[in-house]
């Protein structure tokens, strides 16, 4: 019971409630504590041996599903598009949530040279004032 709970904690660093990921969500928090590390996880499923889908079902168990995206279902381009656009909707109506996960959100790449360099590519067009931190697994 209590490895639940602090494995509960640890992985709550982490995720990002819905209402940030997804445009129109209903799922408004106020005075939330936002994460120490909000992440967005993309993994190219059809990369390393095939075992992406297995990495996109275990992040998936452990974040928001919201927040991890299979490469080979939605281009990055479009799913970070929407994300920054939403958070900065967000912030223009005075979300603080949103606002504090902009500034602290990271990203996980996991897959082969190619879709890291793809994923740099983006955050590199989008020419956001504070580009995330980006972290690669092979």
């Amino acid at each position: 019971m209590a490895d639940s709970v602090a494995d509960s904690e640890f992985l709550g660093k982490f995720r990002i409630f819905p209402y940030v990921l997804v445009p129109d969500s209903e799922d408004r928090v106020s005075d939330s504590v936002v994460s120490d590390c909000p992440v967005l996880v993309f993994i190219n499923s059809r990369s390393g041996g095939q075992l992406g889908g297995d990495l996109l079902v275990t992040y998936r168990n452990l974040l928001n599903e919201h927040q991890v995206f299979d490469l080979s279902q939605e281009a990055p381009d479009k799913a970070l598009r929407r994300i920054y656009l939403n958070l900065e909707r967000l912030k223009l109506s005075g979300d603080d949530y949103a606002a504090k996960i902009q500034e602290k959100l990271r990203i996980i790449v996991a897959g082969g040279d190619g879709t890291a360099g793809w994923l740099l590519g983006v955050v590199c067009d989008l020419k956001l004032s504070h580009p995330p931190p980006i972290a690669t697994v092979p």
